[in-house]
């Protein structure tokens, strides 16, 4: 069955960081649709009234409304958003059990839609999520990603353009790994516009910077209550690299079938964008300390997910 062309986008879950997604992709013009779709409904009627009432500023025509699972049937990608939120003092990986079982109930009722398009997962633990709406939806690995570090992988190339006092779209860094507090800096391979950075830093000022990367979620939700809008513009690019079939390398949720020596897990990898979905995964030369922390990354993943996939 041919993937759903067209770039209509649903988004389940419009709390803070739906509402910032669809905010973000209004604001860019990247879909010509984009329907809501949410348990408060009355919220959610009220989100796409209040986004519609912008469209004489939006840089193209679009359509916004407040719709429900059957609205997946012709979609080209669902962005699922839902779920529990991470609260203050607790970790992405405790919200295993509780999101689970609201996804087994969202992917499902969208399959039943007879949904063909891109699953693109935000709700966190979104590593574990990603891989249950792999294995709840049936569709190929290519066809469901994760927003993995793409969040992280932005935090670190801005402190680092900070850093050196360049735009941080010339640093060209990745965190890879859990969307959490096992992924890693691949500082072997950061650099700006190719001349490698590690050696200009401090074995304490790279522990500081990424300790900065790692806990600013948790900074940012002591002081406002959640992160929305690096998330959502992330996920804009995301979908962005969808539409236009753009083969740009992101560091997005994939699965992995043997790259960098693991399998049967979801992480945040470099991994090239088109209209299929995932293309391919970019395997960058890790050292061998950074091998030894992905593969404690994984294992992270695995030791909480496998009880629940036996």
């Amino acid at each position: 069955m041919n993937l759903t062309q067209g770039d209509k986008v649903v988004l389940v879950g419009t709390g803070a960081v739906g509402s910032s997604y669809a905010y973000s992709l209004i604001n860019q013009g990247i879909c010509e649709e984009l329907v809501l779709v949410d348990i408060n409904e009355a919220k959610t009627k009220a989100d796409a009234m209040d986004l519609n009432h912008g469209l004489v500023y939006a840089p193209i025509p679009q359509k916004i409304k407040y719709g429900n699972y059957s609205d997946c049937k012709d979609a080209a990608i669902v962005v699922i958003c839902a779920g529990a939120a991470q609260k203050p003092g607790e970790t992405r990986l405790d919200l295993v059990s509780k999101n689970l079982a609201i996804f087994k109930s969202i992917v499902g009722s969208i399959m039943d839609s007879g949904f063909n398009g891109i699953f693109l997962v935000a709700s966190n633990p979104v590593d574990i999520l990603a891989y249950a709406t792999w294995k709840y939806s049936g569709l190929p690995k290519e066809r469901v990603i994760g927003s993995g570090t793409i969040l992280d992988s932005a935090r670190f190339r801005f402190l680092l353009g900070e850093e050196f006092g360049v735009a941080p779209t010339s640093v060209h860094a990745y965190i890879i790994g859990e969307h959490g507090d096992s992924e890693l800096p691949v500082w072997s391979t950061a650099n700006i516009s190719g001349k490698l950075i590690e050696s200009d830093l401090t074995d304490q000022r790279k522990d500081e910077i990424f300790v900065q990367v790692r806990d600013a979620a948790y900074e940012i939700i002591e002081s406002k209550g959640a992160t929305y809008y690096g998330i959502a513009m992330g996920l804009a690019r995301i979908t962005k690299a969808i539409l236009r079939n753009e083969e740009v390398v992101l560091p997005v949720g994939s699965l992995l079938e043997g790259e960098y020596g693991h399998s049967d897990v979801y992480v945040g990898v470099p991994t090239i964008i088109n209209r299929g979905g995932r293309k391919s995964i970019v395997e960058l030369s890790l050292n061998p300390e950074e091998k030894e922390k992905l593969a404690n990354s994984v294992k992270t993943l695995k030791d909480v997910q496998s009880p629940f996939w036996k």
